[in-house]
């Protein structure tokens, strides 16, 4: 549980597929699946970590909403209004092409030549997209349609190995936003897919068997991945500042040949 934990706290936020990573650490192990308590509460964890890491922007944006100043208008700047909503347009795609293909995502492609390919092959375009991609767009300036791209970007990393960072990143280089603004938008992305995720695999595991006697392991492990995912987001905003994605593609590509090596 505690290598899931580490496993996951350190891959949700970093180009590299945490969903990959968590299938394939009991296959490359032969241990038995961790199960869906575990699964649950490493996901909760990471969202949390998002939460609490973006807690202050989130204020701001959900202020601007809702709160006027004495001339009747809303405070805030224009983007900050903007930015909820632009979210909730960004969440549809997955939500609309997520659900009628659930069960091919949580069947045949979960096989390792999948997540093998994946890996290499949006690794590859998260490389061009870091390398040709302009850098002269800022965060503020994400408008309804980039939003709505960002949004089909992040659908495709429905496949495991893409990596719904990776993907978010990548498309936000292609539309031109330097990659601190890419990222920062595919983290707080992860906030609305993070709640559905959970809030499924809780509805399925109210389903079975609640494991009580595991709640504290499994307090553990939400707790571990929440304080490696909060500082992996810091840790990737600050790299991201000064270095590019390069190193996290030459890693997708030799994850991906080991694994079309292994399997």
């Amino acid at each position: 549980m505690i290598l899931v934990a580490l496993v996951q706290g350190l891959t949700e936020y970093l180009p590299i597929s945490s969903t990959a990573h968590l299938i394939l650490l009991p296959r490359l192990f032969g241990w038995p699946d961790q199960g869906l308590a575990v699964d649950v509460a490493a996901n909760t964890g990471t969202l949390l970590a998002v939460i609490a890491y973006f807690r202050k922007d989130l204020a701001i944006y959900v202020r601007a909403l809702f709160r006027d100043d004495e001339d009747g208008n809303r405070k805030g700047s224009r983007s900050a209004r903007r930015m909820i909503p632009l979210l909730v347009l960004a969440s549809v795609p997955v939500l609309v092409i997520g659900i009628p293909f659930e069960g091919w995502v949580a069947g045949d492609a979960r096989s390792p030549g999948v997540i093998a390919w994946a890996t290499i092959g949006f690794g590859l375009l998260l490389g061009a997209a870091d390398r040709w991609g302009r850098q002269n767009r800022r965060l503020g300036q994400l408008n309804w349609l980039q939003a709505l791209m960002f949004g089909v970007a992040q659908a495709t990393a429905l496949v495991p190995g893409a990596s719904r960072a990776g993907v978010v990143i990548s498309a936000g280089r292609l539309l031109g936003f330097d990659r601190e603004s890419s990222a920062r938008f595919a983290f707080l992305l992860a906030i609305p897919a993070g709640v559905f995720v959970v809030g499924n695999n809780v509805v399925d595991m109210l389903g079975g068997d609640l494991p009580v006697s595991q709640l504290p392991a499994l307090l553990l492990v939400a707790a571990l991945s929440a304080v490696v995912g909060y500082l992996v987001i810091g840790g990737l905003l600050g790299w991201l500042r000064r270095r590019s994605l390069q190193v996290f593609v030459g890693y997708r590509l030799a994850l991906g040949a080991v694994l079309l090596v292994v399997f």
